[in-house]
């Protein structure tokens, strides 16, 4: 009897398992966060070819006609052959290319034009007065003409103020501060998402869960509709995210990706998700709660797996990248949802009065996804 004892405590003390050092952790998860990007970038290379808004065989793409073009680097080409053709020098318009990066002029190219030769040589050098100036610097410059070329000098001016003009206007009009959404719905949900991405780190209370879970569903689900699926995933794969813009989907990133690093696993869906709040909400309307057989359940997460083992070679192999599509959440959305996901999620919710998260626990391929980024 002594002897059993004693070998139990033995067993005990030298086979306890070590708890991992911090560090350790850190470097597993952030391993497996880089697994699941390398994921979601070999889908937007096949559906998209281009991953955070680089282009993987870079090619100019033309905007506004002929008048304005974008370069794959971000610079913007202004052709004035058209904005400035009633601007007459000596010969004939004088059209030019305004090319722009980083709000400054980068260089200014003399386009094919009927000038003479001789004098178009000398005023050509006055292009370089606008190059690496700000917009609104070379909008001001005052550049005196040319005096025996006077009217191709002040053609080439006109034509530069002419460009330069028409280029603050479309970064006004498309910049993105003007994208800011600063409604009400942005205000309500950034500050929903705010509670969500804190207080449950700290509050552990029934009640305030309660409200919390409801505040996702009304505010970020139902309302606002903005949530994390593998849609939006895609998306901001594919063309970045500018985190001022979408402030309230970065807000969420963070929580699904970052946190994790941390230690805060499943946080996402634990505290922020609206469909996962959506579940818990109906299961505490009824106690009775269907008790599944362990093996039952390893049966439906190994279901789950192979689901999203599949779907994954879909969009791999380029032969379905619409299911994301179906995903339950955009049920939220309903006005443009299918009737076939607001069925899907309408049945999983039903399931949660007997089944805790069913959607979430069997089924969910963006939470596989979160628990892939995660596991270390």
């Amino acid at each position: 009897m002594f002897y059993r004892q004693r070998t139990k405590l033995h067993r005990y003390f030298t086979h306890r398992p070590q708890p991992q050092k911090p560090w350790r952790h850190f470097l597993n998860v952030g391993f497996s966060l880089l697994t699941a990007a390398l994921m979601l970038i070999v889908v937007v290379l096949q559906r998209d070819g281009k991953v955070w808004g680089k282009e993987l065989h870079p090619v100019p793409s033309t905007a506004q006609a002929d008048t304005l073009t974008t370069l794959s680097d971000g610079s913007l080409v202004v052709n004035t052959s058209e904005l400035g053709k009633d601007i007459i020098g000596y010969g004939g318009p004088v059209p030019l290319a305004i090319t722009i990066k980083d709000d400054t002029v980068r260089s200014i190219t003399a386009l094919d034009n009927s000038e003479t030769p001789d004098f178009f040589a000398e005023v050509k050098p006055l292009l370089k007065l606008w190059e690496n100036r700000s917009l609104s610097e070379a909008d001001t410059l005052k550049v005196d003409v040319v005096s025996g070329a006077t009217y191709s000098s002040r053609a080439l001016i006109d034509n530069v103020r002419t460009g330069v003009h028409f280029l603050r206007d479309y970064q006004n009009t498309h910049s993105w501060w003007t994208q800011v959404d600063l409604s009400p719905k942005f205000w309500a949900s950034l500050l929903v998402v705010l509670l969500a991405a804190t207080l449950p780190l700290w509050v552990r209370n029934r009640i305030y869960r309660r409200i919390q879970q409801l505040l996702n569903v009304c505010v970020l689900g139902l309302w606002t509709g903005t949530f994390l699926n593998y849609a939006a995933l895609l998306n901001y794969t594919a063309n970045g995210i500018n985190p001022i813009v979408l402030l309230v989907p970065t807000i969420m990133l963070v929580t699904a990706f970052v946190y994790p690093l941390f230690g805060k696993k499943s946080y996402y869906c634990s505290n922020v998700c609206p469909f996962g709040a959506a579940q818990d909400l109906m299961g505490i309307l009824t106690q009775r709660k269907k008790v599944i057989p362990r093996r039952a359940i390893k049966a439906l997460n190994l279901f789950r797996q192979l689901l999203w083992v599949a779907l994954m070679l879909c969009m791999w192999t380029s032969l379905w990248f619409t299911w994301v599509e179906y995903e339950a959440f955009s049920a939220f959305i309903f006005e443009s949802a299918s009737p076939i996901v607001i069925g899907i999620a309408f049945v999983f919710v039903l399931l949660s009065l007997a089944i805790p998260r069913p959607y979430c626990r069997f089924v969910c391929p963006t939470g596989t996804l979160f628990k892939i980024a995660q596991k270390g």
